[in-house]
């Protein structure tokens, strides 16, 4: 098909749009438009100055048959570092349509922390097809870093480093980089070992490049320098990240020898990652749950926690049928019951999602743990005598009954106290039990306050008003 120039321009025109503010829709919306009626000259114009993430996110925002059209269109000129910013469910796609020949090939030119990554997705003989199409080094490599534990630092780390004797200066390791040929891609420390290639220390780029050429390194080495052991769990190396302000770290094996460094970048997705599956436990949705999975993914991944939640509704309910009379008798208790249940519903998602958030970043531990609880329980009961106050005495007016009013206003400060003790005692039990605070403390969170809510108010409304 053939372009004309005003054609030309407008696409051009929408490709400056694009960039550095993501994909606008109307970008999608041509690009799909363009792979409909096969316009090769139109889809390669469109998606070759794209960066790779903004190609992960277009091929994510097209539909199967598009995805398989634009693969086979750039099949030659695919850029392997974008199978590591899609979503697994469309990765796993891409792979199976890209082949797994071509896949090796984007493996082998990927960093190893890149390729580990993609193979590690990747099920056991869709692994050894990839592995057995690899050079034997790199195979080597591969298979060494997929024994390590799959959260672990070993699976996070880049195997290539720069690695250089301690007794060097300047001079010797500015000429060993330039005339090295297998340098990372990217790297911002190099590492001084000593001769059993234990790390030492490391020298931040700009401190090397600034010194003269005399200057031995272990003069300007970091005095702050933190190795990470290779089996170490990826929360905790977010963790140290954080806390040190670090932009990339040796890695060492047990017998504390170099084996590979970690950098910013693949924290900043650790980070990511770990705040996404959190987010996703609190509200009892499966880490595998998104707008790719399929139907029936999604709905096995949810139906344990509805499930759940049935069985606690049914609790609540048998709480209220056991008071199916005083209800009968007074029908305000039905109008105000859910008043009771969701403020301390609330409550203790609010106090649970602190407790869980300080968990994750090292703030509560059990060293401190009976602090916070006394903490939370003095702002629940605050909290619930204030709110006592004000939805008493609205329900006094409102139904002309002030000992209606005290009533709810006494479930309402029990309830809430409930909801402290229970979001701040929860997940530190769970954690010392060695259970995920976020995947099990939010499923019972509201379930034990409406239970605990209904029999408090219409037990003291059967005891006092009836």
């Amino acid at each position: 098909m053939s372009e004309t120039s005003v054609e030309a321009a407008a696409r051009e025109e929408e490709i400056e749009a694009a960039k550095g503010h993501g994909l606008s829709p109307d970008f999608i919306e041509t690009f799909a438009e363009a792979l409909d009626r096969d316009d090769v000259g139109v889809v390669r114009l469109l998606s070759q100055p794209l960066h790779y993430s903004e190609l992960a996110d277009l091929i994510e925002a097209l539909d199967f048959e598009q995805r398989g059209k634009l693969i086979d269109l750039i099949r030659d000129n695919f850029d392997p570092v974008v199978l590591t910013e899609l979503d697994d469910t469309v990765r796993e796609q891409v792979i199976e349509h890209l082949g797994m020949r071509h896949v090796a090939e984007a493996v082998a030119d990927m960093e190893s922390d890149d390729a580990l990554f993609v193979l590690g997705e990747m099920e056991p003989h869709e692994q050894d097809e990839v592995l057995a199409a690899l050079p034997a080094d790199e195979r080597s490599l591969i298979r060494e870093g997929l024994a390590y534990p799959e959260r672990s630092a070993g699976r996070l780390m880049q195997r290539e480093v720069v690695a250089i004797p301690e007794q060097w200066t300047v001079g010797e390791s500015i000429d060993f980089l330039r005339g090295s040929s297998d340098l990372p891609l990217d790297f911002y420390d190099v590492i001084l070992v000593d001769p059993r290639h234990h790390p030492v220390a490391t020298v931040h780029l700009s401190r090397l490049l600034a010194a003269g050429r005399p200057v031995p390194l272990n003069t300007l080495a970091a005095k702050d320098m933190k190795t990470i052991p290779v089996e170490m769990d990826r929360e905790e190396v977010a963790f140290l990240f954080r806390q040190r302000d670090l932009i990339s770290a040796p890695v060492v094996d047990e017998d504390g020898r170099l084996v590979g460094a970690i950098t910013i970048d693949d924290i900043v997705d650790v980070i990511d990652e770990e705040h996404e599956e959190d987010i996703m436990r609190l509200a009892g949705v499966g880490e595998g749950d998104n707008l790719f999975t399929a139907v029936l993914d999604t709905i096995r991944a949810r139906f344990f926690w509805l499930l759940t939640y049935v069985v606690c509704a049914f609790a609540a309910a048998t709480v209220i049928r056991m008071f199916q009379g005083s209800i009968n008798e007074m029908v305000a208790l039905a109008i105000l019951m859910p008043i009771v249940a969701a403020m301390g519903g609330t409550a203790s998602v609010q106090t649970l999602t602190v407790a869980v958030r300080a968990i994750a970043m090292k703030e509560l531990t059990s060293a401190n743990a009976l602090r916070n609880i006394g903490k939370e329980l003095g702002v629940a009961f605050i909290n619930g005598v204030v709110f006592a106050i004000l939805v008493g005495a609205v329900v006094g007016l409102w139904f002309a009954d002030w000992a209606l009013g005290g009533v709810i206003g006494l479930a309402i400060v029990l309830n809430l106290v409930v909801a402290g003790l229970y979001g701040s005692t929860m997940p530190v039990l769970l954690l010392r039990i060695g259970v995920d605070p976020a995947v099990a403390s939010s499923a019972f969170a509201t379930a034990i306050t409406d239970i605990f809510g209904f029999f408090v108010f219409l037990g003291l409304a059967t005891l006092i008003l009836l």
